[in-house]
């Protein structure tokens, strides 16, 4: 059994954008143009990329020690030798909590609930920034599943 975590993309609608470096901040909007100022100043603005994107915690090292020291991998999965890639995405804040994570693309078996308990298991991660100011980003993460 191994797992891997590829690299975090940004989210658009498709399933996996490219990196920040190709261009420049998305935004998706957050409330309708005729909500109250009042309304618009609680509900944040969720960006796909930003200046600075969010990072896990000791980088990508240690995410991916993080998820193969935390991996159950399913029975279900493991008697039909199922490998493959489980796409989640979810919303970082500005404080670096984790929002709303859930199955873009999923293998089934067991492997998309697996992929989301672990994300849910997560620590707080650096939230990403825009002009230096932490924001809200939606990612959306590969976990790679392996069964030897």
């Amino acid at each position: 059994m191994a797992v891997a975590a590829g690299p975090v993309r940004a989210q658009t609608a498709s399933i996996i954008a490219p990196s920040v470096a190709d261009g420049g901040v998305q935004t998706a909007p957050a409330s309708s143009p005729s909500s109250s100022s009042a309304a618009s100043a609680a509900t944040p603005t969720i960006y796909f990329t930003a200046d600075e994107m969010p990072a896990f915690p000791g980088g990508d090292a240690a995410l991916l020690r993080f998820l193969s020291g935390r991996l159950n991998y399913p029975t279900a999965a493991l008697d039909k030798r199922l490998s493959g890639k489980v796409f989640i995405t979810f919303t970082i804040d500005s404080e670096g909590h984790l929002h709303d994570p859930r199955v873009v693309r999923g293998l089934g078996s067991g492997l998309d609930e697996e992929a989301l308990r672990l994300v849910r298991l997560m620590p707080r991660w650096t939230p990403g920034k825009i002009q230096g100011q932490p924001v809200w980003v939606t990612l959306t993460m590969p976990i790679v599943f392996r069964a030897l």
